[in-house]
């Protein structure tokens, strides 16, 4: 469903990323795990089209990425640092309003039935302003899957989330995984990707570094792995 291939993004003089190979199969949860500045964001970017890459292939469901740009994101929902929602309105609105730009059918039985797959529908009345971070950051899930996507997109999701908040979004994840959806992952938190996820991906210094699937490993494997890697001391 995402296949990258040989990618690099450089800004100005300064590589990104070096040559990244990802394969992500349909229906796969993959996690992606780094160091601050190992181009994690940046990959994520190119691949939900926000940024051109300087060379290499990204294809997602098929189409090359930028120059089907619009017809992927008819097929992708995207989770980032911002939540892209209006503090003014309500739930209900904001859905509302991404619905019509989508122009989707049944709209309002659409944001209605996505209020309720995140448990916000007895606050889909209330002002967005109102809400913890925690339900913002459920109400964006909505908002990136009520069209939906084939592909989810999330760039660290878990930020500034509280415990309950944080396992209130792992079952909506594992909902929308259960669903079959594609599903590409930003993490910092290893033991959650490893937890979540079906395969995870160590971006290092520009590359995949690493890569295992969440049988093939432990807790304590990856995180020896991880420190190697990161560090320098990988074979």
């Amino acid at each position: 469903m995402i296949k990258i291939s040989q990618l690099t993004k450089n800004y100005g003089a300064n590589p990104v990323l070096r040559g990244v190979e990802l394969h992500v199969r349909p229906g796969e949860f993959v996690g992606l795990v780094g160091p601050n500045g190992a181009g994690k964001t940046t990959l994520l970017r190119i691949v939900a089209t926000l940024l051109k890459p300087t060379a290499g292939q990204v294809h997602v469901g098929g189409w090359p990425v930028p120059q089907h740009a619009d017809k992927v994101r008819r097929h992708i929902g995207a989770v980032s640092h911002h939540a892209l929602l209006y503090g003014d309105l309500t739930a209900a609105e904001n859905l509302l309003f991404y619905a019509r730009l989508y122009q989707l059918d049944n709209a309002e039985e659409r944001v209605a039935a996505a209020l309720k797959t995140v448990g916000l529908a007895a606050r889909q009345r209330d002002a967005v302003r109102s809400f913890s971070r925690g339900m913002v950051q459920r109400l964006t899930i909505a908002r990136a899957t009520l069209h939906e996507p084939d592909v989810l997109l999330l760039d660290e999701p878990y930020t500034g989330l509280d415990q309950d908040a944080a396992l209130l979004l792992d079952t909506l994840l594992r909902q929308e995984a259960g669903r079959g959806r594609t599903i590409l992952m930003i993490t910092h938190d290893l033991a959650r990707g490893l937890n979540l996820c079906d395969r995870i991906a160590i971006l290092n210094r520009g590359k995949i570094a690493h890569e295992v699937e969440r049988e093939a490993t432990t807790p304590a494997e990856f995180l020896q792995r991880y420190t190697e890697v990161t560090r320098g001391r990988a074979q």
